[in-house]
């Protein structure tokens, strides 16, 4: 069980590592890109294209707009005459896609061959492909798999120096309880870092003393006899 726990650290490691060295730079490089991003010029080439801003009109095929429960779908089908019929997807129903009607001509921005933006009566709203500035969920997110990570390689280690008493590195109730209070460190740190747009190197900067005083705090003290 120890060495299964120690190779099963190697997953969320690999994880955290692909986070912090291409997930979160990716995301960083290409919002960053997207706001230097300029309308494409009258006669640019199909090379110039794919990094500025060009503008279409589409017509309304459809919209689905479905809120509450387990899941949320907002989506508009638009189509361009008879040559191209696709569906953009948002985050939220407004301002832009709540009012949208069927045969409705709307105004889509494209960058990199992504709808971003749809505009329709003075409106205008992102859609889930526009890039976005919310790299504390990155950040976050690759915390929470080196936490894991290096909970599952300390309770294999332990189990593996000590193999007939390794208490309380067991799964109830103190690894249980690391699990949870990780999720809760990563979210109520990444998610307030997006709303108030700090850097996102905070993340990791309050997140790790945070698991530690948690993991301290958490940790079994034997029962005092009376």
């Amino acid at each position: 069980m120890g060495v299964l726990l120690i190779l099963l650290a190697l997953i969320p490691a690999v994880l955290c590592y692909i986070a912090f060295a291409w997930w979160l730079p990716s995301d960083r490089d290409r919002y960053r890109d997207y706001r230097a991003a300029e309308p494409c010029p009258a006669r640019a080439t199909a090379q110039v294209r794919k990094d500025c801003l060009s503008t279409w009109h589409f017509t309304v095929v459809k919209t689905v707009i479905k809120s509450g429960g387990r899941t949320s779908t907002y989506k508009a089908t638009l189509k361009d005459g008879d040559s191209w019929q696709g569906v953009v997807d948002f985050g939220d129903p407004g301002p832009v896609l709540e009012r949208l009607k069927p045969g409705e001509r709307v105004t889509a921005t494209i960058w990199r061959r992504d709808i971003v933006v749809l505009s329709a009566g003075g409106f205008r709203q992102n859609s889930s492909e526009a890039p976005r500035d919310e790299i504390q969920m990155n950040a976050a997110m690759g915390m929470l798999a080196a936490f894991f990570a290096a909970q599952a390689f300390a309770f294999g280690a332990v189990r593996l120096v000590s193999p007939r008493a390794y208490a309380p590195f067991t799964w109830d109730p103190y690894g249980g309880r690391l699990l949870i209070a990780s999720a809760v460190v990563c979210f109520g740190v990444g998610l307030p870092a997006v709303w108030t747009g700090i850097p996102w190197w905070t993340v990791p900067a309050l997140g790790l003393p945070a698991m530690a005083c948690a993991a301290v705090l958490l940790y079994p003290r034997p029962l005092r006899k009376p």
